[in-house]
C-alpha cells in the first residue's frame, strides 16, 4: 500500500476493544502482506462509553456502543469498524455490512469472585454485578437468593469492583477475560446448559460499507466462515425475536461434523419462565436456521409474556 491512504480502523477505546481492533489490524497485514503503519486503529468514544450510571437496557439499547462508529463509517471518517458482536444492533445501518468475523473465542460467561468462590459456594445473599439482562436472569434462575446488582464499565474496572468489595462478584464473558490476560481472575466458567450465552459473545465482527467492494474482498480473506455462520444464525434469532439488550435472549450456535446446530431462549426477567428451540442444518443456510428458531418461541410463548418483554 506504499503511497496509498491507511486503511482507518475504527473502535471503542476501551483496553479490550483496542486489542480486538489489533487483531483484525494482525489478520490484515498477515493476509495481505501490509506494512504495520498501512493500518491505522482510530478510537472513538460513544455513548455507552459515557453512560455508566444505569443499564443500557435504560439508556437506549446495545446500539450505543456502536452508532458514533457506524456514524464516522459512513461518512468515510474510517474504512472499517471492529465490535464486539454481541453488542450491535440486530438491525444494522443501511448501506453497512458485517464483512468478516475472526475466529470465536470462548463463549461462556465467568464469574469472578472474591475469594475464588464458585456461584454454588456463594453464600445467600451475595452480591453478584451485571449488567446484562440476560446474566441477571440466569442468576437470579439458578441462585434467587443472591442480590444482582448493576456492574458497569470495562473488564479491568468490573474485576477491579470485585477486588475492592463493592460487589462479591461479577459475571463477565469469559472471551474479554482471556483476550485482556486475565485468564487467572476466573473463579469458575459457567456451563452452557445452565448459563447459554449471548448472541454473538466471544466474537469480533468487522464491519464495512456495503458499497466498497474493495475492502469488502480485502475482509473475505480474512473471514472465518465458521464464526460467520454462527454469528448469522444468532443474529436471526435475535431478529425474529425483535432482539435488544432490553430482552433477556440467549443463543449458541456451532459447528459439530460440518453441521450447524443451534440452541436458544428467551427469558422472562426474573429467570421464572422460559422458551427454547433449536434447529440445525447446512451453515449456509444459517440464518434460516435462527430465524426459524426464532419464530418458534413466538409461535410458543403466551402472548403475554412477550408483551412484558416488549415484543410485539
Amino acid at each position: 500500500m506504499s503511497g496509498t491512504a491507511p486503511i482507518r480502523i475504527g473502535t471503542r477505546g476501551s483496553r479490550l476493544a483496542l486489542w480486538q481492533a489489533g487483531a483484525a489490524r494482525d489478520a490484515l497485514i498477515a493476509a495481505h502482506g501490509f506494512a504495520l503503519d498501512a493500518i491505522e486503529i482510530v478510537p472513538i468514544t460513544t455513548s455507552g462509553d459515557k453512560i455508566r450510571d444505569r443499564p443500557l437496557s435504560e439508556a437506549g439499547g446495545k446500539g450505543l456502543f456502536s452508532k458514533e462508529i457506524e456514524a464516522a463509517l459512513l461518512k468515510g471518517d474510517i474504512d472499517i469498524a471492529v465490535h464486539s458482536a454481541k453488542d450491535m444492533e440486530t438491525v444494522l445501518s443501511p448501506g453497512l455490512m458485517i464483512g468478516a468475523c475472526l475466529e470465536r473465542e470462548d463463549v461462556r460467561d465467568a464469574l469472578v469472585a472474591r475469594n475464588d468462590f464458585t456461584l454454588d459456594a456463594l453464600p445467600s445473599g451475595a452480591r453478584v454485578g451485571t449488567a446484562s439482562l440476560r446474566r441477571e436472569a440466569l442468576l437470579r434462575r439458578a441462585r434467587p437468593d443472591l442480590r444482582v446488582e448493576l456492574l458497569r464499565g470495562n473488564v479491568p474496572t468490573r474485576v477491579g469492583k470485585v477486588d475492592a468489595g463493592e460487589v462479591d462478584a461479577a459475571l463477565l464473558a469469559a472471551a474479554g477475560l482471556k483476550r485482556l490476560g486475565m485468564e487467572s481472575r476466573i473463579s469458575e466458567l459457567m456451563a452452557l446448559e445452565l448459563f447459554p450465552p449471548a448472541c454473538g459473545q466471544g466474537t469480533i465482527a468487522i464491519e464495512c460499507r456495503a458499497d466498497d467492494s474493495r475492502m469488502c474482498d480485502r475482509l473475505a480473506a480474512i473471514d472465518h466462515r465458521e464464526t460467520s455462520a454462527a454469528l448469522a444464525c444468532e443474529r436471526a434469532f435475535l431478529g425474529a425475536l425483535d432482539g435488544s439488550c432490553k430482552t433477556p435472549v440467549a443463543g449458541y450456535a456451532r459447528m459439530e461434523e460440518g453441521v450447524l446446530r443451534f440452541d436458544g431462549v428467551i427469558l422472562a426477567e426474573d429467570g421464572g419462565e422460559s422458551y427454547e428451540s433449536s434447529g440445525f442444518g447446512d451453515p449456509a443456510d444459517a440464518a434460516r436456521i435462527g430465524d426459524a428458531a426464532g419464530r418458534d418461541v413466538r409461535r410458543r410463548a403466551p402472548a403475554a409474556f412477550l408483551k412484558r418483554l416488549g415484543i410485539g
